[in-house]
C-alpha cells in the first residue's frame, strides 16, 4: 500500500480573491494527485485550499491554534485542536513532506523558517522572497501557477522519501 504524500498549504488567513482562487486550485490538484492536505485550518488561504481539496474528494487535516475543533473552517475534515497558538506552525510543517506557500504574512514567514530548519522543501506562489546567502542556501522554490506548485511539491516529497 502506498502511503499518500502529506503536503502543507500555508498562507495568510486574510488575503485577496486572486490568492484564494489559487489556493483553491492548489487544494484541488493535491486531491487529484491523492495527497493529504495539511493546514492551520482557519480562513483565507487555508480555507480556500481545503475547499478545493474536499470538493475534489481529498482529505484535509488541520492543526488549529486553539482548543476548539469547531474553530476550523467548514472544509477541514480532521480538525486537531492544539492550544499552541502560532507554535502550531511547527506541527503544520513537520507533519508534511513538502510545503506550498501562497502570499502570507508573518505567520507564513515563520512556517517557511520552520520548514527550512526541519529540511522541508517549500514551493512558493507569490510569497516571501528569501535571500539564500542569509538562509544558508535554503530557498523557496518558486512556481508560476497552482498546478506547477503541486507538481513540484509532490516531486520534492518523493525525493524526501527516497532519501530516507
Amino acid at each position: 500500500m502506498r502511503i499518500p504524500f502529506r503536503i502543507a498549504v500555508i498562507g495568510s488567513g486574510n488575503t485577496s480573491r486572486k490568492v484564494k482562487e489559487q489556493a483553491e486550485e492548489v487544494g484541488r490538484h493535491l486531491a487529484e494527485n491523492g495527497a493529504i492536505l495539511l493546514s492551520g485550518g482557519l480562513g483565507g488561504v487555508m480555507e480556500a485550499a481545503c475547499q478545493g481539496a474536499t470538493q475534489s474528494g481529498g482529505l484535509t487535516v488541520a492543526f488549529l491554534p486553539g482548543l476548539d475543533a469547531n474553530a476550523a473552517n467548514s472544509s477541514v475534515q480532521i480538525p486537531l485542536p492544539t492550544g499552541l497558538g502560532h507554535a502550531r506552525n511547527l506541527l503544520v510543517v513537520t507533519g508534511a513532506e513538502a510545503v506550498i506557500a501562497l502570499d502570507g504574512s508573518l505567520g507564513t514567514l515563520s512556517e517557511i523558517a520552520l520548514a527550512a530548519i526541519h529540511d522541508r522543501p517549500v514551493i512558493g506562489l507569490n510569497t516571501w522572497d528569501l535571500d539564500s546567502a542569509r538562509t544558508r542556501g535554503f530557498q523557496v522554490e518558486t512556481a508560476s501557477n497552482p498546478q506547477e506548485a503541486v507538481l513540484r511539491a509532490l516531486a520534492r516529497a518523493e525525493e524526501k522519501r527516497s532519501d530516507s
